[in-house]
Order: structure tokens, then C-alpha cells, then sequence
């Protein structure tokens, strides 16, 4: 009853504090923020279950409520610091997205991913149960992309510039890190162009390509 009289207050102070944005904006922001806050928490609350190694859900439960209040103050965040009349652009090492908890919940899943590939090699070395190394490495996984997601987020993304709204639109690859000196880019299609001449004509032939690294840099 406790916790969702605090909901009930905190969303009244967001309302409050945001009247004087864009309704359709703001709406954006909260529905996002939430939704991703109770994915991340969620994801979470299941990645401690697994490092107790126990069928209780009451880390489930705490996640999710966990979650839902924390998306509602990254909420907070992004509609304050948004400038007025502009959509919210954000841009991290991995992602791009149009609200901060978009970072941290993408980054929790592919930690939880990479855990998981990880925990699965060392059982393999050692001889031991597949699943105990999806288990742990995928718990693991998660706190560890939940913790680059915050950082991600909060410190390192870009926010609302001229660089972000042109690397979203722009953008050639699935995953892109695109920095001042350099950029990184994981699964970008392409199309290779074949020159082939003949006594009679000039011709091109086209083939299709799925690139899956790339990598530009100035010196």
C-alpha cells in the first residue's frame, strides 16, 4: 500500500513539474522510460534469481516495482533537461534512442547475452554443465550491462545535438560508434559493384553484402 501511494505522489510531482512541456512529448518520455524501467528491473530481478541459485520471486517482484519507479524518474530527467519544442535524441557507445532508460535496458540484455556466451565457454574448458554457465554468466552478464548502461546513459551518451539527430538519420549499421577520429560498425548491408569488359560493352554487376565489422580512422 506503501509503494503505491508513493507511485501515486511521485507521478503527481511529475505532472507538476512538466505542465509546461509538450503533452504528446511528454507522454512519449513517461510511457518509454516506464516500460524500459520495468523491463530493466524485471531483468534484473530474474538475474538475481539466478545468482541464489532459488525459485523465490520476491527479487522478481522487487525488480519490477523497482523499475517502474526509477523509469518514472529517469522520466523526470529527460523532460527536464529537454529543451523546449525538440524531440529527445540520445546517442551511447552501442544504441541510439529517444529516451535515457532505452541505454541501460539494451545494455543490460547484451551483457546478459555476452554472460551468457562467456559462462557457457568455461563450462565447456572445464567439463561442467552447459546450463550452470548460462545461469550464472547470464546474471552476471546483466548487472554488469546494467552498470555500463548506467554510465552509458548518464555520463557518456550525447544528448540533443546536431551530432545525434544526423548519426540517427544517417547511420549505416545496426550497431555504431561513431566518435570524432573514428568510428566502428557492426552489421552494415552493402552492395559490391563488379566492372567486367568485353569486346562489345561495358558491364556492371551488382552483388549484395552483409558487412560484419567495420572500422574508419583519421590520423
Amino acid at each position: 500500500m506503501k509503494q503505491f501511494t508513493l507511485l501515486i505522489l511521485f507521478l503527481f510531482l511529475l505532472t507538476v513539474t512538466v505542465s509546461e512541456k509538450s503533452s504528446a512529448q511528454t507522454g512519449q518520455l513517461l510511457g518509454g522510460n516506464v516500460l524500459n524501467g520495468a523491463l530493466t528491473g524485471t531483468a534484473l530481478g530474474a538475474a538475481t534469481m539466478g545468482l541464489q541459485n532459488s525459485s523465490d520471486f520476491t527479487p522478481l517482484r522487487i525488480g519490477l516495482g523497482s523499475g517502474i519507479l526509477a523509469g518514472a524518474g529517469v522520466a523526470v530527467y529527460d523532460i527536464v533537461t529537454l529543451p523546449q519544442g525538440q524531440e529527445f535524441f540520445i546517442s551511447g557507445i552501442f544504441n541510439d534512442g529517444n529516451n535515457s532508460s532505452v541505454i541501460v535496458l539494451l545494455d543490460t540484455f547484451y551483457g546478459a547475452a555476452g554472460g551468457a556466451i562467456l559462462g557457457s565457454a568455461v563450462m565447456l574448458i572445464g567439463n561442467k554443465p552447459i546450463v550452470d554457465g548460462l545461469q550464472y554468466g547470464s546474471s552476471i552478464g546483466a548487472w554488469a550491462g546494467f552498470g555500463l548502461g548506467l554510465f552509458d546513459s548518464f555520463f557518456y551518451a550525447e544528448r540533443n545535438s546536431d551530432f545525434v539527430s544526423s548519426n540517427l538519420i544517417n547511420r549505416s549499421s545496426l550497431i555504431e560508434v561513431d566518435r570524432e577520429r573514428f568510428s566502428v560498425g557492426m552489421i552494415s548491408p552493402d552492395i559490391i559493384a563488379k566492372k567486367t569488359l568485353n569486346r562489345e560493352q561495358l558491364k556492371y554487376d551488382f552483388a549484395p553484402v552483409l558487412n560484419m565489422v567495420s572500422f574508419q580512422a583519421q590520423f
